[in-house]
């Protein structure tokens, strides 16, 4: 993989873990991040996490994913809201869900086999000429 793609999916990464991840709760091993912190406030905090998901799948674009992949990761982060706008449900929902983490990974998944194909269809063509 590029190293451009490399350093832009590891920064996505990051941000899903901060989104998803930051906080443990004590004598668990469940945790949750800004995402569900944003959703504790009643329908806005529910839309304003379309903000960072948004951008992950801006930047997955950007990358290259295929529309496919990007419905996937719309679908993702529409059963993020939708479900979030529900009180006490949606907030477990929430942390259990992660939206931004499953798209990170779509894209991941995505860029490793684009690469792995590309890999594969220039390493069968080297040819020795004999002399």
């Amino acid at each position: 993989m590029n190293i451009n793609r490399d350093e832009k999916l590891k920064s996505l990464e990051k941000l899903a873990y901060r989104l998803e991840n930051l906080i443990p709760i004590p004598g668990t091993e469940l945790r949750f991040g800004l995402d569900a912190v944003m959703g504790l406030a009643p329908v806005v905090g529910d839309f304003m996490s379309l903000i960072p998901g948004g951008y992950i799948m801006y930047e997955a674009r950007k990358l290259g994913a295929p529309n496919l992949v990007l419905a996937r990761m719309g679908l993702n982060l529409a059963a993020d809201v939708v479900i979030g706008l529900t009180p006490v449900i949606g907030d477990a929902f929430d942390m259990a869900w992660n939206a931004n983490t499953r798209n990170v990974r779509l894209l991941r998944d995505h860029l490793e086999t684009q690469t792995a194909h590309a890999d594969h269809s220039t390493g069968g063509s080297i040819l020795i000429k004999a002399t």
